[in-house]
């Protein structure tokens, strides 16, 4: 297989919905950061919403990204609180896949907090070939070819191989 066309681990998303600010999202931030190891970052909303008291501009949530060994390993961790399957679904058609844990207590190391109850967490994954930098530089942008693009079945197969995850449905 050629080295472009080599399948690697861009980025891991985790992100927290709390709904409201206050204590309970700044317990959940501090959770979120000890469970990754990385700085927090909040999440404001977009639009209000008066029924539920929310706000423009009001910090809903929380998330942190990780990238290299760091995503390698909090992305295992994260297969084994699902069970190491993932649904079809799950799968953008474009390298991108998404899934979500229901307790953070499923994961492997965290202890149940009183102070911030039973939440659950967001696991978005980014896949990338080299060469995909062409979309994102700010000088000669140009798109990544439909051939380059990494299909649902290339990234299952690699979840497969490097992973051993189970894809249903």
């Amino acid at each position: 297989m050629s080295k472009m066309r080599e399948i690697h681990l861009s980025k891991v998303v985790v992100n927290m919905g709390i709904g409201k600010a206050g204590e309970e999202l700044e317990n959940a931030a501090a959770f979120l950061s000890r469970l990754a190891g990385k700085n927090v970052v909040l999440t404001k909303s977009k639009t209000r919403n008066p029924t539920w008291g929310i706000r423009k501009g009001l910090p809903i949530g929380a998330k942190t990204t990780l990238r290299g060994e760091d995503a390698e390993s909090f992305l295992k961790k994260a297969f084994t609180a699902v069970g190491n399957k993932l649904n079809k679904r799950a799968f953008d058609g474009r390298g991108n896949f998404s899934f979500g844990v229901k307790e953070y207590i499923d994961f492997p190391g965290a202890k149940y907090d009183p102070k911030i109850g039973v939440l659950g967490f967001d696991v978005c994954v980014n896949l990338e070939r080299p060469g995909y930098r062409v979309a994102k530089r700010k000088v000669a942008r140009s798109r990544v070819g439909k051939k380059h693009v990494i299909t649902d079945d290339e990234a299952q197969e690699y979840l497969r191989d490097k992973f051993g995850v189970e894809i249903e449905g």
